[in-house]
């Protein structure tokens, strides 16, 4: 702000910031019992809606659940959420997903997604980043094919994206750019 203008910056920056804490994404909520929470309901609805993603997740040696990622852009844009990485069903870590943007946007959507780490290759170097950035090299899985991965296709690849549960209003939703780094809730 200038005096008492208000910058064209500053009032997109504001819309913004107010967008992404209206869409109740767990900002300031009670940690790691919240996140564990969601994540149980996020793979229980997982698992009984695309059955064949429980098998996925029962061969992958780990599986990153994001339960609520909220994003929301007016010229300048950005993503938030936070979700739990879990070996063998057990929780190991938390982590929180984010990612900004700048370009032709307009809108708000919410949506989950989960990744899948088939080998342990992929697991340990995704643990050992200081941030790790979801990249092009991601397999994408959509949601009605959550039923018919095949073994042959998951033993190819490292990682395997399966986004879902899209709500609002910009079209899609693409994990390219979104950096995961590991909090403590």
């Amino acid at each position: 702000m200038i005096g008492n203008r208000m910058t064209r910056r500053g009032m997109v920056l504001g819309a913004g910031a107010l967008a992404l804490a209206g869409c109740n994404n767990g900002i300031g909520s009670n940690g790691a019992s919240q996140i564990d929470a969601r994540v149980d309901a996020t793979q229980g609805f997982l698992f009984s809606r695309y059955p064949g993603t429980q098998d996925l997740a029962n061969r992958a040696a780990g599986v990153l659940y994001m339960p609520l990622v909220t994003e929301a852009g007016f010229g300048i844009g950005g993503s938030f959420g936070r979700g739990a990485l879990r070996i063998q069903g057990v929780t190991v870590d938390y982590y929180s997903a984010t990612k900004g943007s700048i370009g032709i946007q307009i809108g708000a959507q919410q949506y989950a997604h989960a990744l899948f780490f088939m080998t342990a290759e992929a697991l340990e170097q995704f643990r050992r980043s200081n941030g790790w950035a979801a990249g092009a090299d991601l397999r994408y899985a959509i949601p009605e094919q959550g039923a018919s991965i095949g073994k042959e296709t998951t033993e190819l690849e490292p990682v395997i994206a399966l986004v879902f549960g899209q709500q609002g209003l910009i079209a899609g939703a693409t994990l390219s750019g979104i950096k995961y780094t590991r909090i403590i809730p």
